[in-house]
């Protein structure tokens, strides 16, 4: 009998220790990135409240060093996850999908998703009178986006043209494009005093230039392709495997951020101007948050229609079979598409 007993305690004391030697396991520290327009938001109050710190200590995974910066443009954002200079990054959903396809066979550099941000939609306003359409469009206008060919503003514009022109058609106005953050693409608008004529702009960008007597809407990506995800986080596959229990502390601390943003619009809209330190009237965020076509959540929707656009145009080789290829084993139960 007393055997026995030291037996079992001897084996629990065991299993503890392999359960503290596997939290002990995964990184004590994370480097993450997030973009400036307010589809970033989710990411934004996650710093700001500290959620994956404390869904991680929740999780017995200690006390975890995360460190945040900011970066726009797909070309810059997969840069710095295949230089290794951040763990895990927001990006549009079809810049982490090229970048997949074309990292998918390098194992140190392969990228993986971890899970959805935001939906909404873009707009791309212009300041050209003469402009109502993507027919209006002539070689003396310049598009402001960021990450040329790479971000998901360049991406849905490519798909918008190739609605209106036809698919073989879709680069017909990438000449027009300027790589530019959404802030400085907005300051440049608005002002009218630069080559700039129009921004594929993110709110609060989009809505802040149509309030502006001299800019109005030429299209609406929601309009386009419907509400599909825009915004994902993604890390390169080898953190993420090693790193199983943190990337779960991740969703769910993404998760409560969402949660945070329908229960508190104030305070969200007060965040996104503490963590960007904006001068977004907070009224104006507001209206963005309120607005019917804003969505924000973690499941990914539509990545296998971005997959099939970037195939099509030779931009990816390779396409996934099915959207859970693109990401890791835990969104796999969701509905995603």
């Amino acid at each position: 009998m007393f055997i026995a007993r030291v037996l079992s305690i001897v084996v629990a004391l065991a299993v503890a220790l392999g359960v503290a030697k596997v939290a002990h396991a995964e990184a004590d520290r994370i480097r993450l990135s997030h973009g400036y327009s307010s589809s970033y938001l989710p990411l934004m109050i996650v710093r700001d409240r500290h959620l994956l710190e404390k869904r991680a200590a929740d999780m017995g995974l200690g006390k975890i060093a995360v460190t945040w910066q900011a970066l726009d443009g797909g070309n810059i954002i997969n840069d710095a996850i295949l230089a290794g200079s951040i763990d895990v990054a927001g990006i549009g959903m079809p810049g982490f999908i090229t970048l997949w396809s074309k990292a998918r066979s390098i194992p140190k550099s392969q990228p993986i998703g971890i899970g959805a941000i935001s939906g909404g939609a873009m707009w791309l306003n212009t300041n050209n009178p003469n402009v109502h359409s993507l027919r209006d469009f002539t070689d003396k206008d310049r598009i402001a986006l960021p990450g040329i060919k790479t971000s998901f503003a360049a991406i849905a514009l490519q798909m918008a043209v190739a609605k209106e022109f036809g698919i073989d058609q879709y680069a017909r106005l990438d000449p027009l494009t300027v790589g530019m953050p959404h802030p400085d693409a907005a300051i440049a608008l608005m002002g009218g005093r630069s080559e700039i004529t129009a921004h594929m702009a993110s709110p609060p960008f989009s809505n802040q230039e149509v309030a502006n007597p001299k800019i109005h809407r030429v299209l609406n990506t929601r309009d386009v392709f419907g509400p599909l995800t825009i915004l994902m986080t993604m890390a390169s596959k080898p953190f993420a495997d090693a790193n199983p229990r943190l990337m779960t502390a991740l969703i769910d601390a993404t998760d409560d951020a969402v949660a945070f943003i329908a229960e508190h619009k104030r305070e969200a809209a007060e965040t996104y101007i503490r963590v960007m330190n904006a001068r977004t009237p907070i009224d104006d965020l507001l209206a963005v948050l309120n607005d019917p076509e804003a969505g924000y959540g973690t499941t990914p929707t539509g990545a296998m229609q971005y997959a099939q656009f970037l195939l099509h145009t030779g931009t990816i080789k390779v396409a996934p079979q099915a959207w859970t290829e693109l990401f890791i084993e835990q969104m796999h139960k969701r509905n995603g598409s």
